[in-house]
C-alpha cells in the first residue's frame, strides 16, 4: 500500500477532535457506504436452516440480480449504535447527506438535543470525496437545514480501514446477514437490524427508495463564493460546514 504526507499528523488532529467533542458532549460519528448488495438468488457464506436443499448461483453476476442494494451508515462512537439507510440507486453525494438527515431527524436530534456541532469521520473518496465541490455543497445545505455545525474529518488516502465504521459495524452487519438469500429489499432490511454485540451494538435499518441522478454540476458561485470554512492545518481533509452560509 502506498503512503501519504501528513499521515501522522492527520491522525493525531483526528484523535484531539474526538476528545474535544466528547468532552463537550457532542457526537462524534463514523460514516461510510458498505459493499453493495445484490437481490437474487445469490449464494452467501453461512449456515442457514431448511427443510430442503436450496440451490443458488455461486457467483454475483450483476446481468442476473433483480436490482442492487447500497448500505450508507453512520456509526455512533458514544453510543454504540448504528443507522443504516438502504439506497436503490447510486452512491451519490446527495445520497450520503440524505442519510445523514435521516439519521438525524430520526435518532440524532434526540439523542444529542443540545449538540453545537458534529464530527463526521469519513474516507477520502466515494460519495464524500475530499476533492470534490459537490459533497461540500450537499453537506452545506444540509447543515443550513438542521442548524447544526457539520464538521468533518477525513482519513488519509490508503488509511479507510481505521475509519471505526469499518471494524465496529459493517463486520456485524455481515455476520448478521450470512447464509440468507437476499430476495427482496425488506428482507434485508430485516436481516440487518438483528445486528448486534454483547458489547450492546445495536442498528436502525431504514430504506430510501429515491433515485439519484449521476454527473450533477456545482454552480461556479458556489465555487468561487465557497461558503465551507476550512481548518488552517490540513485543510484539504479538515473543514466546517456552518449553518446559514449562503448556498447559491
Amino acid at each position: 500500500m502506498k503512503t501519504s504526507a501528513h499521515r501522522n499528523e492527520q491522525f493525531e488532529n483526528i484523535a484531539q477532535l474526538k476528545a474535544a467533542y466528547v468532552a463537550d458532549g457532542n457526537p462524534v460519528m463514523s460514516m461510510d457506504t458498505k459493499k453493495k448488495e445484490y437481490l437474487g438468488n445469490f449464494y452467501r457464506e453461512g449456515k442457514g436452516y431448511s427443510q430442503q436443499p436450496l440451490q443458488t448461483y455461486d457467483h454475483d453476476f450483476t446481468s442476473f440480480a433483480d436490482s442492487v442494494i447500497i448500505p450508507h451508515a453512520l456509526y455512533d462512537l458514544g453510543r454504540n449504535t448504528g443507522y443504516l439507510n438502504l439506497g436503490i440507486s447510486k452512491d451519490t453525494s446527495e445520497f450520503a447527506c440524505d442519510s445523514f438527515r435521516n439519521w438525524w431527524y430520526h435518532q440524532g436530534q434526540f439523542d444529542y438535543p443540545q449538540a453545537t456541532s458534529i464530527l463526521v469521520l469519513c474516507d477520502g473518496g466515494g460519495s464524500n470525496d475530499a476533492r470534490q465541490y459537490l459533497f461540500k455543497h450537499d453537506l452545506q445545505c444540509l447543515a443550513n437545514e438542521i442548524g447544526v455545525e457539520i464538521r468533518i474529518a477525513h482519513y488519509p488516502p490508503y488509511c479507510s480501514k481505521y475509519n471505526p465504521i469499518e471494524h465496529r459495524l459493517f463486520p456485524h452487519v455481515t455476520r448478521a446477514c450470512r447464509g440468507a438469500i437476499f430476495t427482496s429489499i425488506e428482507r434485508v432490511k430485516r436481516l440487518m437490524e438483528r445486528t448486534h454485540t454483547q458489547q450492546g451494538l445495536s442498528v436502525t435499518v431504514q430504506i430510501i427508495d429515491k433515485v439519484y441522478a449521476t454527473g450533477r454540476k456545482v454552480a461556479d458561485s458556489f465555487k468561487h463564493n465557497l461558503p465551507i470554512l476550512f481548518d488552517a492545518s490540513l485543510p484539504q481533509w479538515n473543514y466546517r460546514a456552518v449553518p446559514n452560509a449562503q448556498v447559491i
